[in-house]
């Protein structure tokens, strides 16, 4: 038995609500159970120097956690003078998957900065980031289309992620952080709507898992990122 109850392959009740930053281009407050994480998308007319002049824009992203999204205060990282290693590999992870969905050469020269800033944290705070962020961009597209400043169309694919991991001998879907704490194995799957993969992260925290146990957890993966797609599709509808 789950720690929350819920069937092997049962998401946590999931929410993604839009416009709730009154000055971004594009805004999502995503909740997966008791993790909630806030994320803007903010459009910039700047490049990073290596890529100007070169017909083409750019996403990237950032990752923090506000000090008391856990149970104990957690120091601010400018206060400590630089990032955690955790921090530039999540922001790295949020923005390359964020990319594959957009044509950069439609953009144009153009950036779009997405913002994650995690406010509560029960596990799965990069793969909640990562699908709210998503509806987050695509807001900033629509509000650029409104404004006649992109003709075509740039975001081709919905990308969204969950987390899976064997808990107890058993293949479970989305842990939370009492899971996750105690999980034999833990994975990461970043998929698109259409169930390309687009990232894969998986470690064995115990026990080293079988192919088998892999492909049970992939296949965990595929239903949960359909059901966090068929959401994203309703947010933006």
């Amino acid at each position: 038995m789950r720690p929350s109850r819920r069937a092997p392959d049962e998401l946590r009740a999931v929410s993604l609500e839009r416009g709730v930053v009154k000055y971004a281009e594009g805004s999502c407050l995503v909740k997966f159970g008791d993790t909630h994480v806030l994320v803007t998308a903010t459009l910039e007319d700047r490049l990073p120097p290596w890529l100007k002049g070169q017909g083409r824009g750019w996403i990237t992203a950032e990752y923090g956690m506000l000090p008391r999204a856990t149970l104990e205060r957690t120091r601010r990282e400018a206060s400590a003078g630089k990032q955690t290693g955790r921090t530039v590999e999540i922001q790295r992870l949020i923005g390359r998957s964020l990319r594959t969905a957009i044509d950069l050469e439609a953009l144009g020269e153009r950036q779009i900065t997405v913002d994650c800033d995690v406010l509560q944290a029960d596990g799965g705070t990069r793969t909640a980031s990562i699908t709210g962020a998503w509806v987050a961009l695509a807001d900033c597209i629509k509000w650029m289309k409104s404004r006649n400043m992109i003709k075509t169309e740039v975001l081709h694919a919905n990308v969204a992620a969950i987390s899976c991991g064997i808990y107890n001998g058993t293949p479970v879907l989305d842990l939370d952080y009492a899971e996750d704490s105690e999980a034999e194995t833990d994975a990461n799957f970043v998929m698109t709507g259409d169930g390309r993969i687009i990232e894969v992260q998986g470690t064995a925290e115990k026990t080293p898992f079988t192919e088998a146990e892999f492909l049970a957890l992939m296949a965990l993966a595929r239903k949960g990122v359909a059901r966090l797609v068929d959401l994203q599709k309703m947010a933006v509808a």
